[in-house]
């Protein structure tokens, strides 16, 4: 807020409406020792708003320009194009300024966006049907695992270490309120083992392809699962199943997944869409809301909200979830994307992607790195390198490229591993460019 109006007159008459008399009390639910008393954050002094101004520009010129780094960095969030065509009907005001898009008779164009959203990605994922989309990819997966619990009863939640490792924080602090333990299956080659999964088991979740890019063997997965009667999670990469077989054709019974790539630009970490679909005999049991298609008294065609299994709207007992919103805006560009390109399109994007990550393999292994794991890829890959990670990283950032995610922070050991991504974006030249930086910077 650029300008705050309220005076202390205003305050003190605020405070008195509800009771109070200073803004402190407020806070009197929070222990003692928990709070920071006047005074005591060292804070230097005040200034008026022409210096403000000047300080925070200044402080903002020590930020690195993204835009002149060649981005190698994926991670989960992915430089990927997104055609004009996306942002000239997101920043329509009907779909821009909405919100909460529930009165059929009022919204009928964002309903048909998201009925048209659910099938494009049932669709991609093979499945029977699609909500109307999650938060992010990562409460996604976090949600399909407390839904097989629902599904089955049982309390054991197993996950591939070759999961994000983000994902399996969100899913860690999801569970451990409703008493869910969470046990991780190894990847030592960069590929799941599922040999210690047992018959406890309330889900199964795998990443396709996994956080190292590997493209996981789902019919392992699959099996492994069946065997111990447990629901099937998949959470995969939706460019990926241009060219991969998607999910559904494995059985899967949960598909979700991280909508960024698809016409959602990086935006330092956000805004984010999640995906998830699943068979239809798990349709009162999905997270969210779905919205159908159905005609009016005249025979025409009309969308409306058709389910919604949250608390405010069903008994709280037979509540599914407590996600009361969905990505709409987000979920609006995936569309915008998905139809943009049509079908072959969007396997020119994904070829294009292999080809691209096929080259840079190559280039950055003659460059002195070498690959750590010698599976199929989609996307990504991980490099060992001579030195530790972190300090190749920052040494190529003064060389205009963001060379990828040092993984030594979440695996141990490899804090000589690096995570490169390459898109359909990156280009021979900016390939060729990394891989002679990393030669300088490795000699």
């Amino acid at each position: 807020m650029a300008y705050i109006p309220h005076t202390k007159a205003d305050r003190r008459e605020m405070l008195a409406t509800i009771g109070v008399s200073t803004i402190d009390e407020l806070f009197r639910e929070i222990p003692a020792n928990l709070r920071l008393a006047p005074g005591s954050l060292d804070l230097p002094p005040a200034l008026d708003e022409s210096r403000l101004l000047t300080h925070l520009r200044e402080l903002s010129e020590r930020n690195l320009d993204s835009g002149k780094l060649t981005c190698f960095l994926g991670a989960g969030i992915y430089d990927r194009f997104v055609p004009a065509t996306v942002g000239a009907v997101l920043s329509r005001g009907e779909f821009l300024t909405a919100y909460t898009p529930y009165q059929p008779e009022l919204s009928q164009g964002y309903l048909q966006s998201i009925f048209e959203f659910q099938s494009l990605i049932s669709e991609l994922y093979g499945m029977d049907l699609a909500n109307a989309s999650m938060y992010d990819g990562a409460t996604a997966l976090a949600e399909a695992a407390i839904m097989a619990h629902g599904i089955n009863g049982r309390s054991t939640i197993y996950v591939s270490e070759a999961v994000h490792p983000h994902f399996r924080q969100v899913l860690d602090t999801y569970c451990w309120p409703v008493d869910l333990k969470v046990r991780l299956l190894p990847a030592p080659e960069g590929r799941t083992d599922y040999s210690a999964i047992e018959g406890d088991a309330a889900a199964v979740l795998v990443q396709y392809p996994n956080f190292f890019g590997v493209i996981e063997n789902l019919e392992a997965a699959r099996d492994a699962t069946r065997r111990a009667g447990a629901t099937f999670v998949v959470c995969a990469d939706p460019i990926a199943m241009a060219v991969l077989r998607p999910p559904g054709e494995f059985d899967a019974d949960i598909v979700v997944g991280e909508g960024q790539p698809m016409g959602v630009a990086m935006g330092f970490g956000g805004p984010l869409v999640g995906l998830f679909a699943c068979k239809s005999e798990y349709v009162r049991r999905i997270p969210g809301r779905i919205v159908g298609r159905t005609t009016d008294g005249h025979g025409a065609p009309g969308y409306v909200m058709t389910l919604r299994t949250r608390e405010q709207d069903i008994r709280r007992e037979k509540a599914t979830s407590n996600i009361c919103t969905n990505e709409a805006l987000m979920a609006l560009a995936c569309t915008v994307y998905l139809e943009a390109l049509g079908k072959n399109g969007l396997r020119q994007v994904a070829e294009t992607t292999v080809r691209n990550t096929s080259y840079a393999a190559k280039v950055l292994t003659a460059a002195g790195a070498k690959l750590r794991f010698a599976d199929r890829v989609f996307g990504e890959f991980v490099i060992d390198l001579p030195i530790d990670a972190r300090a190749v990283q920052k040494k190529l950032i003064t060389k205009g490229i963001l060379a990828g995610l040092p993984l030594g922070p979440y695996y141990k050991g490899m804090d000589q591993s690096l995570l490169v991504a390459v898109t359909e974006t990156r280009t021979r030249s900016e390939i060729d460019a990394y891989a002679q930086a990393l030669k300088e910077v490795l000699a």
